[in-house]
């Protein structure tokens, strides 16, 4: 009963301060919002829904960490080296026991530009190999970007790349956790990756599920194959709490209505469109209103139409 009035609170919480109007919800730290546990030794900290800007130092995903008993596991860096070391500053407030683990949920430079903190306290890093190749290609574009809205608050930062790396599975057994660290299949972006507690049934999605911000289509993201991960695999794992890459600890229906369904819904849209001769212009324009409440909706929409478009033009 712990559990579920855990989450039960955090879900209405959530209806009450996910908003990107917010700018800093913990004035205090480098971090947009304090850590919460969610389930008993399994903290995030929520990242702001918007998009990343100098007023939350760039922390709009979540930034996870779990106390095992043998030591802490981290997942994702953040996007500054001040974040990072904002983040292991509540661990300490937390727990004695000393960060192992950090994992990188993706290549994306909010998940992974706070590695240079992390390598320089000489914690081992872990990513997909296909995030790897991702930070290896376009970490310092992702590092521009970062100093850009970041200005002095990027001080530090810099591409401290991944020091293992792993394909599809690799299992952590520390203190009293079982982790699994997965990739499912493709998804938002190269080397997606879902830390998997099989005990727990708590599941880190990674950007694989979103909620509360409208999901954005990168130039890579193939929405076909997305869905059909989340189909074959991911809500194959039973997961009873999801903490998303984006929005707050949540379960699977609320994560699958603003994922999986968002995508399939879209796919329809631009199907419809096509068959009724539509060209690339118009199909910027067709009806998304239903999910016009989520942070970000105005940012995404036309775009996340216009790639849907581009990949379905010759299906």
């Amino acid at each position: 009963m712990r559990l579920a009035a855990l989450i039960g609170i955090l879900m209405f919480a959530s209806s009450l301060w996910a908003s990107e109007n917010i700018a800093d919800q913990y004035p205090d730290s480098a971090l947009y919002s304090k850590p919460v546990e969610v389930i008993p030794n399994v903290w995030t900290t929520t990242g702001a829904t918007g998009p990343a800007t100098y007023e939350n130092t760039g922390h709009n995903n979540n930034l996870n960490f779990i106390v095992t008993g043998e030591g802490v596991v981290v997942i994702n860096a953040g996007a500054a080296y001040i974040l990072a070391e904002a983040l292991h500053a509540e661990v300490k407030k937390i727990t004695d026991q000393p960060v192992v683990l950090v994992i990188n949920e993706n290549g994306q430079g909010h998940a992974m530009l706070g590695n240079s903190y992390w390598a320089d306290q000489g914690v081992p890093i872990l990513a997909h190999i296909d995030a790897y190749n991702e930070a290896v290609e376009n970490g310092d574009f992702m590092l521009l970007r970062s100093r850009g809205y970041n200005k002095e608050q990027a001080d530090g930062t810099r591409v401290a790349l991944p020091t293992e790396t792993f394909g599809e599975i690799r299992i952590i057994d520390l203190g009293d956790f079982r982790i699994e660290v997965l990739h499912l299949g493709p998804a938002h972006s190269p080397g997606d990756v879902q830390v998997w507690l099989p005990k727990q049934k708590l599941v880190f999605s990674g950007d694989m599920a979103f909620h509360e911000r409208l999901l954005p289509v990168f130039e890579d993201t193939i929405v076909l194959d997305w869905i059909e991960t989340w189909e074959t695999a991911f809500e194959q794992l039973g997961a009873v709490y999801v903490v998303p890459g984006h929005g707050h600890p949540t379960n699977m229906d609320q994560v699958r209505r603003y994922t999986r369904d968002y995508l399939v819904f879209l796919r329809g849209k631009i199907g419809e469109h096509i068959d009724n001769g539509g060209d690339l212009n118009g199909a910027y324009y067709v009806d998304q209103s239903a999910y016009a409440h989520l942070d970000t909706f105005e940012e995404l929409a036309t775009k996340n139409a216009g790639r849907v478009y581009e990949q379905m033009e010759w299906e």
